[in-house]
């Protein structure tokens, strides 16, 4: 029986190269982002490799539009064995000192409160048929949190991976395998809104999409009796970082704060 994984921010990145390496394991992938123009490209370049695709727009922080994609998911393919957390967010305002509220809860709703209502979804499927497995996209912000990613990417990733674990302890023995993956500096688009996005002789030696793709792909496809609780993924170079983080520190601060020339 062909398994479904459903997998958020599917549209392009990490999603979406996650998205091809299960489609060629003859896995139906269910393509899940905010811009249906990039998931139906998606969707073409998947089934272009004789994969099987689905591609849905909605945006997954409100409970309505989760609901919305579960019921086509299953009136279209059935229960969900695998679901992909990866869609994620960052404030434009690092520094706590002067990040919205505004920023703050989105940041959380995107990269917290839509995994949970996603994972709650998609818990009767799994358990109802004692298995299934939940992969989410975390970050090294969740162990060591700095202005790159700034405070409410940090907690909200640090979040995800205390929920991971919960998921893990209470749900291994009813077949449930909870992982989490921690990867480092990635180069995504997530960095063009950086206070200082990376130039391009930096990203080279960032991990790719493609890398950390590979470590979700081989969570999944391991053996059920397998489970890889945390996996971090790192750049082998670690690079200079200190006129990134400065930079953050003063973002979006008001004028008579900020450092003078």
């Amino acid at each position: 029986m062909t398994r479904i994984a459903l997998i958020t921010g599917a549209g392009s990145g990490i999603g979406f190269e996650a998205a091809r390496l299960l489609a060629r394991d003859c896995i139906t992938v269910v393509l899940v982002g905010r811009r249906q123009e990039e998931l139906y490209k998606a969707e073409a370049t998947v089934c272009a490799d004789g994969g099987k695709a689905l591609a849905i727009a909605a945006d997954i922080t409100r409970a309505d539009d989760v609901t919305r994609v579960l019921d086509r998911v299953h009136a279209e393919l059935g229960p969900v064995d695998i679901l992909v957390n990866n869609a994620g967010s960052a404030s434009s305002v690092l520094n706590p000192q002067w990040l919205p509220h505004d920023e703050w809860r989105q940041v959380l709703d995107v990269n917290l409160t839509a995994v949970f209502q996603l994972t709650q979804a998609v818990l009767p499927d799994m358990l109802g048929r004692d298995g299934g497995t939940i992969v989410t996209v975390s970050s090294l912000a969740a162990v060591n949190p700095n202005l790159l990613g700034g405070a409410a990417y940090g907690a909200a990733k640090a979040g995800v991976r205390n929920f991971m674990t919960f998921l893990h302890n209470t749900f291994r023995n009813q077949g449930l395998r909870a992982i989490t993956v921690l990867p480092g500096e990635t180069d995504t688009p997530i960095l063009d809104n950086r206070a200082r996005p990376p130039a391009a002789v930096e990203r080279a030696h960032m991990l790719q999409p493609q890398d950390v793709a590979e470590a979700i792909h081989l969570a999944i496809t391991l053996p059920p009796r397998v489970v890889l609780q945390e996996i971090v993924v790192a750049p082998t170079r670690q690079r200079d970082t200190s006129a990134d983080l400065e930079i953050s520190r003063w973002a979006g601060a008001p004028a008579e704060a900020a450092p003078q020339d």
